[in-house]
């Protein structure tokens, strides 16, 4: 499973012209979910996500969580983070799982968020969707369930 995390001021999704979710300050994750990933992934990267010390403390240091601040999370599946661009210019993407299985995942991985009571809107699985957001910071980070990165 990975995860591009951006802090942001706000940050919503839309389909068509309709807003699918929309948060102010907190998290925007972009989540990618592999073949072989199952719920052990999900609470790993779902603890790692929502304890992470990137918010800043009253001396501007990053030392606090989404958590500490009570701060929303924005959670859109995007399968392409497991493009595999090493060989020709087409990425394949037979790393990622299929959309059955990864529906399933994506869901519960929403309802873990949720379970550590982190409002958390979403876009729609395999929407065509538009994201847009105000990073802070800019924070931008990569996690990685199978610590590649």
């Amino acid at each position: 499973m990975r995860a591009v995390i951006q802090r942001v001021k706000s940050a919503s999704v839309s389909i068509g012209n309709q807003t699918a979710g929309s948060i102010g300050y907190g998290l925007l994750v972009l989540l990618g979910i592999r073949s072989g990933d199952s719920t052990r992934e999900i609470h790993w990267l779902a603890d790692k996500i929502v304890n992470l010390r990137i918010f800043p403390d009253e001396q501007d240091k990053m030392n606090c969580s989404l958590l500490d601040l009570k701060a929303q999370m924005l959670i859109v599946s995007q399968f392409t983070l497991y493009g595999d661009c090493r060989k020709g210019r087409r990425p394949g993407y037979s790393a990622a799982a299929p959309p059955q299985i990864a529906e399933e995942l994506y869901e519960q991985f929403v309802q873990t968020i949720t379970d550590y009571g982190v409002i958390t809107e979403t876009g729609k699985f395999q929407a065509k969707m538009e994201v847009a957001l105000i990073n802070d910071g800019p924070v931008t980070l990569l996690l990685d369930s199978d610590k590649q990165f």
